[in-house]
Parts: C-alpha cells; sequence; structure tokens
C-alpha cells in the first residue's frame, strides 16, 4: 500500500516515502557524471573542459523547470491539504502547458546566442567550436528537460515516488547505453553526448506525460486549464529560491571557471569540472530529500496541522545531521579515486584534482541544513525567505568567497570558497527557522 501525504509521518515512514525521490536524484546525477567520463576519456580534456564552461548556461534555461516543478508542487500539495482536488489538477494541468511554451521560446532563443554566450564565457579557440556543438545540442531538447525537471516533483506530489525513480533509472540507462555507442562506437564526440543526454530526457518527459493524460490511480491528472496569472505568480514565487539556486550557480560556476583560468588554466576548469560531478552525487542526497518532503510538508501546512509539521521539522534534521556526517567521510575517503575515474590519464591534474575535492567536501557537512531550509519555505508557501536563504548562500556568499579567498589562500581559496559561503549560509538558514517559529508553529 503505497504512503499518503494525510499520514503521520514517523522515522521510518518518512524515510521509506522519500528513499526513491533521494535514490531518483543520485542516480540522475550518476548518469550525468557519464558523460563527463565519457567526454573526458573518449574525445579528451579539452572536450570535457569546453563541456563544464558551457553547462552553466544551459542550466540557467534548466532553472526554469526546477521553479515551476518546486514551486508548482507546493502550490498544488497545499490545494490537494485544503480539500481542492479538482482544482489542484487545474493548477497542475496549466503549469505544464505553460512550461511547454516557456521551453519552446527559451530553446530558440538559446540556439541563437551560444556563439556569444561561449564566448563570453571565456572559451578560446580551441574551445569554442565543442561549446556551440553541445549548447545547441542540449538545447533543442529543452522542453523535454524542462519538463523532466518538473514531473519530478509532481510525481510526488501525485504519491508516486517510485514511479519517478522508475523513469529516472530508465532514462538515465538509457543514457549510459547511448553514451557509450555514439561515443566509444560511432565516434560521434561532444555531440554524441549532448544526442544521449537529450534523447534519455525526451524518454523522461514522453512516459510520464502519458501517464497523467490517461485516467490514472494518482492524485493528479492533466486536464483542460486555462491560464490563471494569480496562480502562476504564486508558483513562481514559491519556486523562485530553487530557480534562484539554479541561476546563482550557474553565475558562480562561470566566476569560478574564470577565476581557475587564471590560476591554473584549463586543467583548473577540468578540476572543478569533476567536483562539480562529485557534488551532483553527494548533494542529491540532500536535495532528494528535500524534494520528497516538500509535498508532505505542503499537505500539512495547508491542512493546518501543526503537530506534524513540529514532527517533520524535527526528525528532518535528525536524519541531515546524520547524514551530513556519513557523506562528509565518505567524500573524504573516496577522494583520489573519484578524481581517478576522470583523469587517471594525467598525474598532476590528478593531484590537482584529488585536493580540490577533499577541500571542497568539508562543505558537505553543512550544506544539507541549508538546502532543507529554503525548501522548508518553499513547501509552506513562503517563496521570499525561501529565495533570500538561496540568494545569500549561492550568490552573495559564494560570489564574495571565490574573490576574497583566492587572494589569501591562492588556488585553496578557490576550492575554500564554497565551505565559507555554506557556514554563512547556516547562520543565515537558523535565524530565518527560529524568526518564523510562531507563524507556522513548528517549534
Amino acid at each position: 500500500m503505497s504512503i499518503q501525504l494525510s499520514e503521520h509521518f514517523t522515522y521510518k515512514k518518512l524515510i521509506k516515502f522519500t528513499i526513491p525521490t533521494i535514490i531518483m536524484m543520485i542516480f540522475t546525477s550518476i548518469y550525468g557524471v557519464v558523460d563527463g567520463i565519457f567526454v573526458s576519456n573518449c574525445v579528451g580534456s579539452d572536450a570535457f573542459a569546453s563541456l563544464n564552461l558551457i553547462w552553466p548556461a544551459i542550466m540557467i534555461f534548466g532553472s526554469i523547470g526546477f521553479m515551476i516543478g518546486t514551486g508548482g508542487s507546493a502550490l498544488v500539495s497545499k490545494t490537494i491539504g485544503e480539500g481542492k482536488k479538482e482544482k489542484a489538477n487545474e493548477y497542475f494541468s496549466m503549469l505544464v502547458y505553460l512550461l511547454v511554451i516557456i521551453g519552446m521560446i527559451c530553446s530558440a532563443i538559446g540556439i541563437v546566442l551560444i556563439k556569444p554566450i561561449a564566448s563570453l564565457l571565456g572559451a578560446d579557440e580551441t574551445l569554442l567550436a565543442d561549446c556551440i556543438t553541445y549548447g545547441r545540442a542540449l538545447l533543442i531538447f529543452l522542453v523535454p528537460f524542462l519538463l523532466q525537471n518538473c514531473f519530478q516533483s509532481f510525481l510526488i506530489v501525485a504519491e508516486k515516488p517510485t514511479f519517478g525513480l522508475v523513469m529516472s533509472i530508465v532514462a538515465g540507462v538509457s543514457n549510459m547505453i547511448l553514451d557509450f555507442l555514439f561515443m566509444y562506437v560511432f565516434k560521434m564526440g561532444i555531440l554524441g553526448a549532448a544526442v544521449a543526454t537529450g534523447m534519455s530526457q525526451l524518454l523522461g518527459s514522453i512516459v510520464p506525460i502519458i501517464f497523467f493524460a490517461r485516467k490514472n490511480d494518482s492524485l493528479l491528472q492533466l486536464t483542460k486549464a486555462k491560464f490563471e496569472g494569480k496562480a502562476i505568480l504564486k508558483a513562481c514565487t514559491n519556486g523562485s529560491s530553487e530557480m534562484l539556486t539554479n541561476l546563482s550557480a550557474s553565475l558562480v560556476n562561470m566566476l569560478f571557471n574564470m577565476q581557475l583560468m587564471k590560476f591554473a588554466g584549463s586543467d583548473g576548469v577540468v578540476a572543478y569540472g569533476i567536483i562539480m560531478y562529485v557534488a551532483f552525487i553527494f548533494s542529491g542526497t540532500y536535495i532528494g530529500y528535500s524534494i520528497g518532503t516538500a509535498p508532505i510538508i505542503g499537505y500539512h501546512y495547508g491542512a493546518e496541522n501543526t503537530e506534524e509539521l513540529k514532527s517533520l521539522l524535527k526528525k528532518s534534521l535528525k536524519l541531515i545531521g546524520i547524514t551530513s556526517i556519513v557523506m562528509t567521510v565518505l567524500a573524504e575517503i573516496l577522494s583520489k579515486l573519484l578524481a581517478s575515474i576522470f583523469v587517471s590519464y594525467d598525474a598532476g591534474l590528478l593531484e590537482m584534482t584529488t585536493r580540490a575535492i577533499r577541500l571542497f567536501s568539508i562543505s558537505y557537512i553543512i550544506s544539507g541544513f541549508n538546502i532543507f531550509a529554503s525548501s522548508f519555505f518553499t513547501a509552506l508557501n513562503n517563496g521570499p525567505v525561501s529565495a533570500a536563504i538561496s540568494f545569500l548562500r549561492t550568490l552573495v556568499f559564494q560570489i564574495t568567497t571565490i574573490f576574497i579567498l583566492p587572494a589569501i589562500w591562492g588556488i585553496d581559496g578557490i576550492w575554500l570558497a564554497v565551505v565559507v559561503a555554506e557556514l554563512l549560509s547556516l547562520i543565515v538558514s537558523g535565524a530565518f527557522i527560529i524568526r518564523n517559529r510562531t507563524k507556522y508553529q513548528y517549534t
């Protein structure tokens, strides 16, 4: 029997409900990493550097899917909690249709502007062609990419987290197989990596559309819907923190790459790209848990069940605390192994990357609390607070530290910039949780 949002969540039930989403996020990260492994080992470090230079720009467009998915799921789950199931389905359908329209517009704009964007990000003659090839190919598949991100959240609201996990696995395995075929067998180079990723995203979006378009046993179904400006604004406000997180991360990644080009050249960009792949996997645990719990929190907030909100916050902080210790220790122990998967062919680059991972990984003991805090306020339909946490964490603090710390510690300052930024963000997250405890009665 599936677990329903309306139930009381014990530790066991909370873990059972969120584990499919956690695994889904980790698995999604892993098949993204596979792209990098194939590109680095089959095409070379220059192509890998090109991929990492242009990827933040793609994620700026992709952040729209996260915004509507997380913000919309908070609105929809709250509406279900209020007992308005038909209205919830109208909101859900409207947001999916809106995302398709926005995706098509952004895809066209991105394809036209990809060359000047790549040049702006620092791509020289060696990297520019691969940046354009990879970027344009991914932008062709932008609509499926946005929908796949959006459905990750809505499948949880529909009480179908396991279905979301299965889709993630199917899409991920498809991507891995296509990576092998396109790059290793057919020698398509970096274009093969982009097409493999795009086709897996297409699969990951079409199947959920078919599921929701047909009569099903979930809480959600695609129906006729009219565009309601107030609901769209509310969903976008709710999800503004997630969009801001992705936008800020993309901008910060660009700044990291620019600083690294100055301090270490393209090798530094490669090392940072590997760190980001490793971070996708480790942070995926926190992100998956936060996405998994958001509809539960949103439902009980809509149902005015303050006792359950108290329980969910208390249990979540304990679970994240334990997980953060485990994640940090694992990252430190496995740092050289993780680096060698990508750059075992270059001893100097391997040494740089291993040290970079060890320094950067200290942030994992803190970041989980900040990720959850932002998601927690999104679920409470408090977009401004959630956005403030994300804005300070992913933009203000990281930009500040990335320019100050390298002046003190050189390249090590770049790797430690995120650690200091997360620590400052933890203070902000704690302050917001304490300040809003009376308003939401969760403590």
